[in-house]
Formats: C-alpha cells, sequence, structure tokens
C-alpha cells in the first residue's frame, strides 16, 4: 500500500536558514571568488534568502567569518562557570582555551579557511577587534569571579589579554604550517602563562619544560 507523502518534506523544499548555514555559502564564496569580491546579495542570492533576511542574521558581511561566534562565547562563559571553586585559576582558564579550540577533524579544512579569512584579510581587522574584546571579557569575568574584584580591574583586563595573545600566536603557527597541530601549539604557547619572560630559555620554546600545577 502506498503511503501519502508528508507535505512538509516535499521535493525541493528549501534548506533551513540558519547562521551556520549562511556563513558556510559565505566562506565558499570568499575562497571561490575573494573576500572583497563576495557583495552581500551574492551571499543572500546563494544561500536562497533575500536581502533583509541575511540582515537578520549578520550586521555586515564582515560578521560573516565569524559565524555563530556569539553562542560559542555563551559556551566557553558556561564552561568557566562550571569549573570547580578549588581548580587552580590559570588551570581553569588553559582548560577552557583548550576546549574552545577543540574541533572534529572533518572541519578542519573549513575552519582554517575561516581563520585565514580573519586574519589575512585588511578589511576584517577592524571587525576581528571587536569580536576579540568580547572573547577577552568573558576571560576577564571568570578572573574577576575568582579574584573578587571587577571585571573592568586591570589585572582580569590583562589575563584576558594575555590568553589571546597565547590563542593568536597559536592560530598564525597553524594557518602557515600545515604540519602543526593546533592544540599542541595553544598547550605550548599556555606554558609561558605558568612562568615568566624572564625564565624564558631553549627548553621551553622546544616544549620540554613542565610547570607545577
Amino acid at each position: 500500500m502506498q503511503t501519502r507523502r508528508n507535505s512538509s518534506s516535499k521535493i525541493g523544499r528549501r534548506p533551513t536558514t540558519t547562521r551556520e548555514r549562511i556563513a558556510a555559502v559565505g566562506l565558499d564564496l570568499f575562497a571561490a571568488r575573494g573576500f572583497d569580491d563576495t557583495s552581500v546579495d551574492d551571499i543572500a542570492e546563494a544561500a536562497g534568502i533575500a536581502r533583509r533576511t541575511f540582515f537578520r542574521y549578520f550586521p555586515s558581511k564582515n560578521a560573516v567569518p565569524w559565524g555563530d561566534f556569539d553562542a560559542h562565547l555563551s559556551e566557553m562563559r558556561l564552561m568557566l562557570s562550571d569549573l570547580p571553586d578549588d581548580i587552580p585559576l590559570l588551570d581553569g582558564l588553559v582548560s577552557a582555551l583548550l576546549a574552545f579550540n577543540t574541533f572534529p577533524p572533518e572541519v578542519a579544512t573549513g575552519h582554517r579557511e575561516r581563520m585565514r579569512l580573519i586574519f589575512v584579510v585588511p578589511s576584517l581587522q577592524a571587525y576581528s577587534v571587536v569580536m576579540y574584546e568580547g572573547w577577552r571579557n568573558v576571560v576577564a569575568e571568570y578572573v574577576a569571579r575568582r579574584l573578587g574584584v571587577e571585571p573592568t580591574d586591570q589585572l582580569p583586563r590583562t589575563v584576558g589579554y594575555l590568553l589571546l595573545g597565547v590563542a593568536l600566536a597559536a592560530y598564525e603557527t597553524w594557518l602557515t604550517d600545515n604540519s602543526t597541530d593546533l592544540i599542541d601549539l595553544l598547550t605550548k604557547g599556555s606554558r609561558l602563562l605558568y612562568t615568566s619572560l624572564s625564565d624564558l630559555n631553549e627548553p621551553l620554546l622546544n616544549g620540554d619544560a613542565h610547570h607545577d600545577s
């Protein structure tokens, strides 16, 4: 007996519109045409949406490479809030840094292209500064809560910049050397946070130094 086809599964039904799907379409176009030569209209047309729909998900084309970054920041904030209060502050921050930048191998190529755009396209640099600020604020909030100070105090802000520096340096190396592993680079870079520049030495650079946790 032939079953009746559900009207919601009609052939040719338009894919569900999400921020991540629009971002994926945009990244494909950026890779094929270049970021500056791809317009909002191009992305909207390729995604099968109206121009006004695009702006319901993204404030500008510059936001597309970042995908749903606010959701990722919320996940990182929750991750930090769930850490036990007796974990050393720096251990907690490093664990969150590694977890935040861990992703399945099958998305590595797309993530590399996304980050390459963010790092090398001049017209994206100003927007990236704003996004980095949001990331640093999440770190500063956690540090401030642990230390009983305000997130806007100098110390939490400084820690935010330090952790971001570790992340950016790791990504710069990862993007220029396909043989490297991002988590390994982040782990090695994080070791500098456990010591000081005055203690910098060759074993530390080679990843042979150890710290007391």
